[in-house]
């Protein structure tokens, strides 16, 4: 695995955040927005510190979503010990793709060749490029679900024998037009956000990147590879209920998280943790508590929201939770929420406190939802 978020570059450095209950969302400072009046989530590094810690070339006009997807990709390469190794397959989740470059040259004429690095595909070639031996990329944009369903598109392929090794996740990098169009929606807050909690008043954009890689149990064992945890269940369900509004009852979460259960052949007891697509605006968390209530019933197992301590990374989001959820697995503990304090019947009551609690988990749930209703739940189970 490989991460890198507003809490840090590197699991070591989300891990320990994590675990201390540390925020990374702050006002903005490398993303150059009038709207300084909304906090975000900014991985702390520059492009320029970016480029010179990867080695890549200065001069060029890199984009950010190219520039977090690498970093990314470079530690799971790293810890998989698959550096030089032939053939590799990148599934990768953006929706922002090279909008920061198009926005940095507009609005002079943009130059021959602009569309190959403003194109969501692009964005997953530069960062297959720059990380290894690709034979095969492919692009998933479902907006907020992206990177979760790029690890689902990934588990399909190891599955199904059409490859042993397949690298899955997402990046994103925040755009003035992400941030514009978020606040054309009124959904942004202008403090941390508090996901859950009755005085919830709209999400924190935030911007990152994280890939997994997956890889057979039969390779893994060949190479003789640290296996970290399973991908045992995954679920994507469509309720198209609204363009941007999670529906009432949930439906589409509620449907995702059954499928990936069932996938996973586990019943929702099994569950030792859930963490929440939690965007902390009022109409998505009364949805995912109702379908989590439908999904669980009166067992329902601890639930919190990292994007509480990240800000919504939209389409990279699904693998940067991926990655925590394996990060608590691992050191035994539950991500918390240090900032809620206000109890809403219409929501669950998520993990929270001031110190961060320890647990032994052996199943965990990760969901990420996105416009249009196109929902998505994984579940990582312990490697026995």
């Amino acid at each position: 695995m490989g991460v890198v978020s507003a809490l840090g570059v590197g699991a070591e450095a989300n891990a320990a955040a994590l675990m201390n209950g540390i925020s990374g969302i702050r006002e903005a400072r490398y993303l150059l927005t009038e709207h300084s009046e909304f906090p975000v989530g900014e991985v702390p590094v520059s492009n320029e510190e970016l480029m010179k810690s990867l080695g890549l070339l200065s001069g060029r006009l890199y984009s950010r979503t190219h520039l977090l997807g690498v970093a990314a990709l470079q530690e799971a390469l790293a810890q998989a010990k698959l550096q030089g190794h032939k053939g590799l397959a990148l599934i990768s989740g953006t929706t922002v793709g090279g909008m920061d470059v198009t926005e940095h040259l507009y609005p002079e004429p943009l130059p021959m060749g602009m569309p190959d690095v403003h194109d969501c595909g692009a964005s997953t070639n530069d960062i297959a490029d720059c990380c290894g031996d690709f034979d095969f990329t492919s692009t998933v944009s479902t907006a907020c679900s992206s990177a979760m369903n790029a690890l689902i598109m990934g588990k399909l392929l190891v599955e199904s024998g059409e490859r042993d090794i397949v690298m899955a996740g997402g990046s994103e990098a925040l755009s003035l037009f992400h941030l514009n169009g978020f606040k054309s929606l009124m959904i942004l807050d202008r403090e941390r956000c508090r996901p859950f909690d009755q005085t919830r008043a709209g999400l924190n954009l935030g911007e990152g990147a994280a890939y997994l890689v997956l890889e057979s149990e039969e390779s893994a064992l060949q190479r003789g590879a640290k296996i970290l945890a399973v991908l045992s269940g995954g679920g994507n369900a469509c309720d198209a209920h609204h363009q941007t509004a999670s529906s009432e009852d949930g439906e589409g979460a509620y449907l995702a998280m059954k499928q990936a259960i069932a996938d996973a052949k586990l019943s929702p007891s099994d569950i030792g943790y859930v963490n929440a697509h939690g965007t902390g605006t009022s109409n998505n968390d009364a949805s995912e508590s109702t379908a989590l209530k439908r999904v669980f019933g009166e067992k329902l197992p601890p639930v919190s929201s990292t994007k509480s301590c990240t800000g919504h990374t939209t389409s990279a989001s699904g693998s940067i939770e991926a990655v925590f959820c394996l990060l608590a697995m691992r050191n035994g503990f539950l991500p918390y929420q240090s900032e809620y304090q206000n109890f809403d019947e219409q929501c669950v009551v998520p993990v929270s406190g001031k110190e961060c609690p320890r647990a032994d988990l052996r199943h965990v749930m990760c969901n990420a939802f996105g416009f249009g209703g196109n929902d998505s739940s994984i579940i990582l189970s312990r490697y026995e």
